[in-house]
């Protein structure tokens, strides 16, 4: 199985998610529409960024994921459900956080930042590595400043660590990621993981405590 995980296959993966994300699916809301239904709240911006990284899953993390898009039949590579589950799952979850922050979720930069949050803590290394630096809030007019040099960069750097995430086993790790049910996502994510990417997209996106 390991030999089967490349790079190349996880960022087909990681595009055919983000496109079944931000356009939403047969029973699934789009990131758009998930984090618009988050912004209804009167409570503050960061109060609802908090809210959808604690409780999206209930909406997304079932065993209606593989039905709503189609079954594991429309996954363009041969990767596992589970692995598949977890990537579609946390981009959507960060695409809506970047909504929510006021970016515009189609740009190619937006994206490529939402794929760099999906590493975790190496999120701030990998985008320093190519000399963006996460100490304040990314202006707008600054990720779309980012060259296509550079986002090539950015997501060859996260294949490698997605890559190097799933391990020698070929299984999906990211610090046991979800609870899977029958190879299906159950019902909750594991809450420290979940924390760690959804807390690091939230602050790559400039959402701060108010």
């Amino acid at each position: 199985m390991s030999e089967a995980i490349t790079q190349s296959k996880i960022m087909q993966l990681l595009d055919w998610s983000y496109d079944k994300a931000i356009n939403g699916s047969i029973g699934l809301d789009s990131s758009i529409d998930l984090a618009d239904s988050y912004k209804k709240s009167n409570n503050s911006l960061y109060e609802q960024v908090n809210s959808l990284i604690r409780w999206q899953n209930t909406k997304s993390a079932t065993s209606g994921f593989i039905t709503g898009l189609g079954g594991v039949i429309t996954l363009p590579v041969a990767i596992p459900a589970n692995i598949a589950s977890v990537l579609f799952v946390q981009i959507r979850m960060i695409a809506a956080i970047a909504h929510m922050a006021g970016y515009d979720a189609r740009d190619d930069q937006v994206k490529t930042m939402v794929y760099a949050c999906l590493t975790g803590n190496a999120a701030k290394e990998i985008l320093k590595e190519v000399g963006i630096e996460l100490g304040s809030k990314l202006a707008v007019n600054a990720i779309k400043g980012i060259s296509g040099k550079t986002l090539t960069a950015i997501n060859q750097k996260v294949g490698f660590r997605l890559v190097t995430k799933f391990g020698e086993k070929g299984v999906i790790n990211l610090g046991k990621a979800v609870p899977l049910l029958g190879g299906i996502i159950g019902g909750t994510f594991d809450s420290y993981t979940t924390n760690t990417v959804g807390n690091v997209a939230r602050d790559t996106f400039g959402i701060k405590k108010s």
